[in-house]
């Protein structure tokens, strides 16, 4: 498909404007449930931080502009009666804003300065440029003007409470341009190396081309590919901090962290068009392994959180992973992450089971990546189905990867593995009709009305034919004309905007989609692709979906969403013959 290069145009209340690699974004969100009035520079380094403001003035005024806010993934320009400004990615950690007409004032976002928090502000003359420097982000960001005049320079060198920026303004040929630099500590005084146009074309060039990579196989019936691929592009950052190579955030709002499932369904839709940049999606988590062969709740730029792990679904998206890259990986990296995969399945088969126990448990909700799910009401601390299906499938993936590697006896030993973990959970948890959870300090079991009961449908091809067919019937009926809700909406327990309480999840959509076309249920797997990709195509890549109404909720600018929107929609045009 021949697609226009500028990219789909999109709203910046929704999706912050950035580029790959960068480590910060253009946006009006500066935390969760907090919208400013105006466009800010927000950070990732070191938390989610608004650092400054951009606000276009009226000349005439000097009050705020109206202004009218249009982006596509080059270009972000602000345009209304009292003129324009645009701005644009020259590099991920330099900015250009241009202006006719109307002036720009660039201040602090923090007004107050203490010891240990806020932006200070200074003229910084080895560079004749102007530097803001944050406590919050340890930080600078430099202005550099180009063309035009600084007209007011307000709160140098101010300490407490003061509003400190810079206001730039059209010179004598009624524009003006600026460069604006995240960087570190200090580096040589801007130098211009492009014209803005040329700026914004290589920006454009280079998110079209990774479209054409990403999604080569798009066309009116995927209207939603060119967006869901710049969310990812997006959201790419480059290698800092303990980020450990270039790492897809689940988001550049709030949620800009890589947890220890997301990165999973983020490396699947970049496997076959962006190969190196998804096996590094696959293993960041696994490069903060601890000893006992866990992986960390998530990763982000200054953290690494252990208080939770997150479910074993490596061993499934490894798999997967190998289909789907365009060439077989090397033998040396296929012993690297059979290493890895063995010691996080490990940690499951020991840190995670009760002496005498044949079935790993949860600690808590978030072990489960379904925090609040309604299975996790009466106790948290439970042996459940999804678990061991989980665990079946990657033990399952280190046989076969055991077999490739020429190592036949721990090859056995993890198809006996796998054998006994699934034969334990349809004696244990399998009632008939229906998966059970079992308390580990109780022994009480218990079923409910979440989808989480019934994930083990993840097992496909290895599932009985009779309890695949009960699984397909009850997930069918948590399909909504949207989706599939995460608690069966005639529940007590349904809650639009309950999280894993109703809502409609993008993992739990693939998850479930791709073991009920292993089963051989390929007429339930269409409709819940159909319904999911329409709600991608009208409702955005919200973090969560209301299951009733298909509004998105949350965060509204997920990875892990368009990434499930990309691998739906490249297997519908495959089997549409495209």
């Amino acid at each position: 498909m021949t697609a226009d290069r500028s990219g789909p145009a999109f709203s910046v209340q929704d999706i912050p404007f950035s580029t790959h690699g960068s480590w910060f974004g253009i946006s009006p969100v500066l935390a969760e449930k907090t919208r400013a009035e105006d466009l800010h520079l927000v950070s990732h380094q070191n938390g989610m931080h608004a650092v400054l403001s951009l606000v276009p003035l009226d000349a005439a005024t000097g009050e705020r502009a109206e202004t009218l806010v249009e982006a596509t993934p080059a270009l972000l320009s602000w345009t209304g009666p009292a003129g324009r400004v645009d701005l644009a990615y020259e590099t991920p950690d330099t900015v250009r804003l241009r202006g006719a007409g109307a002036p720009l004032r660039i201040s602090a976002a923090a007004r107050t300065l203490t010891p240990f928090s806020g932006t200070y502000f200074y003229r910084e003359a080895a560079a004749d440029a102007y530097v803001f420097t944050s406590y919050e982000t340890g930080r600078r960001y430099r202005i550099t003007l180009l063309s035009g005049t600084v007209s007011e320079v307000f709160g140098s060198q101010a300490l407490g409470s003061a509003d400190r920026g810079v206001t730039v303004a059209a010179g004598a040929d009624g524009g003006w341009e600026i460069a604006l630099e995240e960087l570190d500590t200090a580096r040589p005084p801007y130098a211009s190396s492009a014209a803005f146009g040329k700026v914004v074309e290589a920006t454009r060039n280079a998110f079209a081309d990774f479209v054409d990579s990403v999604a080569p196989w798009r066309s009116s019936t995927t209207p939603a590919a060119e967006l869901a691929a710049y969310v990812l592009w997006s959201a790419t950052v480059r290698p800092a901090g303990l980020v450990t190579r270039p790492g897809v955030l689940m988001s550049k709002h709030w949620m800009d962290k890589v947890w220890s499932w997301d990165h999973c369904f983020n490396a699947l839709a970049l496997a076959s068009g962006c190969p190196e940049l998804a096996r590094d999606q696959f293993q960041l988590p696994f490069d903060h392994q601890d000893d006992s062969g866990a992986l960390p709740d998530s990763v982000t730029h200054s953290e690494v959180l252990r208080n939770f792990v997150k479910p074993p679904i490596h061993g499934w998206a490894f798999g997967h992973l190998r289909r789907r890259l365009p060439t077989p990986l090397e033998r040396a990296e296929l012993t690297g992450t059979y290493d890895r995969l063995e010691r996080w399945t490990e940690f499951w088969l020991t840190a995670r089971r009760a002496p005498g126990a044949a079935l790993p448990h949860y600690q808590h909700g978030n072990d489960s990546g379904w925090d609040n799910a309604t299975t996790f009401d009466p106790e948290r601390v439970v042996v459940t189905a999804d678990l061991a299906a989980f665990l079946t499938l990657q033990l399952h993936e280190l046989a076969d990867l055991a077999a490739y590697l020429e190592r036949p006896d721990d090859a056995r030993r993890w198809t006996r593995a796998a054998e006994e973990t699934q034969r334990a959970m349809l004696d244990q948890l399998w009632t008939g009709d229906r998966f059970v959870t079992r308390g580990v300090d109780s022994g009480d079991t218990w079923s409910t009305s979440s989808l989480l009961d019934l994930m083990p449908i993840v097992l496909g091809e290895h599932l009985p034919r009779e309890i695949s067919g009960v699984l397909a019937e009850r997930i069918e009926a948590h399909l909504t004309p949207y989706g599939l809700a995460t608690e069966l909406p005639t529940s007590p327990h349904y809650l639009p905007d309950g999280y894993w309480r109703g809502p409609i999840w993008a993992p739990a959509t693939i998850l479930v989609e791709d073991g009920l076309r292993r089963g051989g249920h390929h007429r339930l797997a269409d409709e819940i692709s159909t319904r999911f990709r329409a709600l991608c195509e009208n409702h955005g890549f919200a973090e969560n979906f209301d299951a009733l109404a298909g509004t998105g909720l949350r965060d509204r600018a997920y990875t892990w969403t368009a990434a499930a929107y990309l691998l739906l929609a490249e297997a519908h045009a495959q089997r549409d013959g495209r």
